[in-house]
């Protein structure tokens, strides 16, 4: 009886990724659902590391050699940055992030404790999401005009509303301000770093920030969800957070170093990067130096997710098994159910996006839910009108048009999300959420 149960383990952890054709199947199913199927020049490209060592790519609607921005996880490649460094004993985790930064800029502290680089690499340093003067004049590429001054001033006048590692909060912000921070330690770029610390000693020739000539040539447009092309992103202050672009070979390569514990050039730091650390807000899911662990029976998934303009990524492996799976996708729609499926069969593929049916609503009820509604306090969604038609504005995103199913329902096309207007405010229903937001004016 144990030595069956114990063969069945064993099989189980030495079953292998799916087949190319199975593969393909799944991606050609997936594209089919693209705006035009596909046609404009959107796909996806799969990467897949078997237990073996062996690499495979299998690409729909793009070139398998295409370069795809990654998004963040970059954060992943500054994490394993400080995790070199302190190996290297020139950091410790327990350092405050203050005594990397000028004199000048004051950052917050609550009851005695000082914001380290373990809580902003762990996404637990009482850090918002993102700042409240983050006002993109380019909502197309909103990142590009944000400057250093204005992370140093609004980290001055900040007060942390709960204690410092007390809870998990993905912020954008607190790992941009790590990787700053690591690269005036280090006297560089972010960019140097990058290159000097991971890129240069994994040989991962197609991953940077500033693309060659070469490089730029095989760059995939970045779609949003209708098909549009939009433009690329730039991120010169939270490089840190989101600023690499890759391709799929290269980032098998950067899996395998993850996976590689014990010979390899970055071996040790790795393997501390994916080290569960802290709880990451949800059951069975913690956070290393960046990296999520996902607990499932047969081992932990360490994975991380991107998303940028027109661009979607998933990464994930298992150590138990020895596997990963890269996935990149230039439609700015969620890749992540089929990266953890293709790690872990038993995870769903997400269902075909519901239908919706349009509706004439009378200009007089349109006018009422004109305004400015707040779902966070650096998350806001503004609502226009023009003629018969409303249109809505996230923060740092682009306007999109949205379509009435009834008097108070309203869903857009560009994503799978709709919203319900309430008389004194909106619930924005998306990825299984209900987020309540009310109305400012």
């Amino acid at each position: 009886m144990h030595s069956i149960s114990a063969l069945a383990l064993l099989l189980t952890l030495q079953q292998p990724l799916p087949s190319d054709s199975a593969v393909r199947a799944l991606l050609e199913s997936r594209v089919k659902t693209f705006p035009d199927t596909g046609r404009h020049g959107e796909g996806i490209v799969v990467g897949l590391l078997d237990p073996s060592g062996a690499r495979r790519i299998i690409a729909v609607g793009v070139d398998q050699a295409a370069v795809f921005e990654i998004g963040s996880i970059t954060k992943t490649f500054t994490a394993s940055i400080l995790a070199d460094m302190v190996d290297h004993g020139e950091v410790r985790l327990d350092d405050p992030v203050a005594k990397y930064l000028p004199p000048s800029v004051r950052v917050p502290s609550r009851n005695g404790k000082q914001i380290t680089l373990l809580d902003l690499a762990t996404q637990s340093s009482g850090l918002p999401r993102m700042p409240s003067n983050f006002t993109p004049k380019d909502s197309l590429n909103p990142y590009a005009d944000y400057t250093v001054q204005q992370m140093y001033a609004f980290l001055s006048s900040y007060a942390l509303t709960r204690d410092v590692g007390a809870e998990y909060e993905y912020s954008n912000l607190g790992v941009g301000l790590l990787g700053h921070a690591l690269a005036l330690k280090a006297g560089t770029s972010y960019e140097a770093l990058v290159r000097q610390r991971i890129l240069g000693p994994l040989g991962m020739h197609e991953t940077a920030i500033t693309l060659t000539p070469a490089l730029r040539a095989r760059l995939a447009p970045g779609h949003e969800i209708d098909g549009r092309v939009v433009p690329n992103w730039d991120l010169p202050t939270f490089a840190g957070a989101g600023a690499l672009r890759s391709t799929v070979r290269d980032m098998i390569t950067y899996l395998a170093a993850n996976l590689d514990t014990v010979v390899g050039p970055l071996s040790r730091a790795m393997r501390d990067a994916h080290t569960a650390r802290r709880n990451a807000g949800s059951a069975g899911m913690r956070i290393g130096l960046a990296w999520h662990i996902l607990s499932r029976p047969s081992g932990g998934i360490v994975w991380h997710n991107g998303g940028t303009g027109g661009y979607r990524s998933f990464t994930g492996f298992d150590p138990a098994r020895r596997i990963g799976v890269v996935v990149l996708s230039n439609l700015n729609s969620g890749v992540d159910d089929v990266g953890f499926h293709l790690l872990d069969e038993t995870f769903p593929l997400r269902p075909p996006p519901q239908q919706h049916t349009e509706v004439a609503v009378d200009s007089v009820i349109l006018a009422r839910y004109v305004g400015e509604y707040e779902l966070a306090p650096a998350f806001h969604i503004t609502v226009t009108r023009a003629g018969a038609h409303l249109f809505l504005q996230a923060t740092a995103q682009p306007r999109f048009p949205i379509f009435a199913e009834s008097d108070s329902t309203f869903f857009l096309k560009v994503v799978d999300a709709q919203m319900t207007f309430r008389p004194d405010g909106l619930v924005l229903h998306q990825n299984g959420q209900h987020l309540p937001g009310r109305k400012l004016h």
